[in-house]
């Protein structure tokens, strides 16, 4: 076993990232380079706090500029990547934006309880706690409730898995669409014995000896269902769980277990649609301008429909 595998090694090291993370942020200035992408796609923001029985999660809300008018709008709950480690919130600005101004929803963009500090099952709960506080509270907020969906990338895509799935398990609060981007559902099967197409894959083995031992130190935790929905020992009938968009990258480490979960899916019919960005490989959209809007557009025109 790899030494970073070893939890207490683990959490160390997940720590000493999200410490360069937000020095790296510091020295970045006020402006984040996320914001200055798809300028074109401007959106209203502004910030809320949301309670949950874990921690109060801070949001930021992001408002279409243009065709409101008086009636509910729909809402999208957006969770980010980092591993379940690192506090990415900012990241995903460029993709909150779009799906704003392209979808005319709201975006409520999470910034969940992360590892070491919350290991696993906190910040499955805490975003099941959000989406549920989101759905009881949108009138006030003018916000459509009935036409509510959630979604993620990388291990967002893994948390909005997981928060459909709590939601099957307790009747509710009803989702139209689970928006699932290159995420991470089996932390059960080893790092070391998945296989990415990319002769040098974004994901290492040793970011994922430090992510997986960070967020569930306990390896028999990581057959739980809010965690590998993708892996071999989930036998659980998941008809009626919401319908999902599944997005993976052809070069990804985590590119079977994102098939494996669509092809799970579509056996309940819960599959509206899986599409594998060719050529690409994890977070890509981070990079690819072209890629990153192509895939945008799809996520956009799916939350329309739903």
């Amino acid at each position: 076993m790899s030494i970073l595998a070893r939890p207490t090694t683990a959490a160390i090291a997940a720590r000493t990232l999200q410490r360069l993370g937000a020095l790296g942020e510091k020295r970045a200035g006020s402006r984040l380079a996320p914001h200055d992408r798809f300028p074109q796609f401007p959106a209203d923001k502004h910030e809320m706090t949301i309670p949950t029985s874990v921690i109060a999660a801070r949001a930021v809300v992001y408002a279409p500029t243009a065709g409101a008018d008086s009636e509910p709008v729909p809402v999208h709950v957006n969770f980010h990547g980092g591993g379940y480690v690192m506090p990415f919130t900012e990241l995903d600005d460029p993709l909150c934006r779009y799906l704003a101004a392209e979808a005319s929803v709201v975006v409520v963009n999470v910034d969940y309880a992360v590892a070491p500090q919350h290991p696993f099952p906190e910040p499955t709960r805490q975003t099941y706690d959000v989406v549920t506080w989101i759905a009881e509270h949108s009138e006030q907020f003018g916000w459509d409730a009935g036409r509510l969906s959630v979604g993620g990338q990388s291990a967002g895509g893994g948390l909005a898995a997981a928060v459909a799935r709590q939601a099957l398990a307790r009747s509710g609060p009803p989702i139209r669409l689970q928006v699932l981007h290159y995420p991470p559902l089996d932390l059960a099967t080893n790092v070391r014995d998945k296989r990415a197409a990319a002769a040098k894959p974004v994901l290492r083995p040793w970011m994922g000896d430090i992510f997986d031992s960070a967020y569930v130190p306990d390896k028999e935790r990581r057959t739980d269902p809010l965690v590998s929905p993708a892996h071999r020992s989930d036998t659980a009938d998941l008809t009626g769980i919401a319908p999902a968009l599944v997005i993976t990258a052809e070069l990804d480490l985590l590119h079977e277990e994102g098939k494996r979960y669509a092809e799970r899916l579509d056996a309940v019919n819960a599959l509206v649609e899986y599409h594998v960005v060719a050529g690409a490989d994890h977070g890509y959209d981070g990079t690819d301008d072209t890629k990153a809007l192509e895939t945008y557009a799809l996520i956009a025109r799916h939350l329309k429909v739903a």
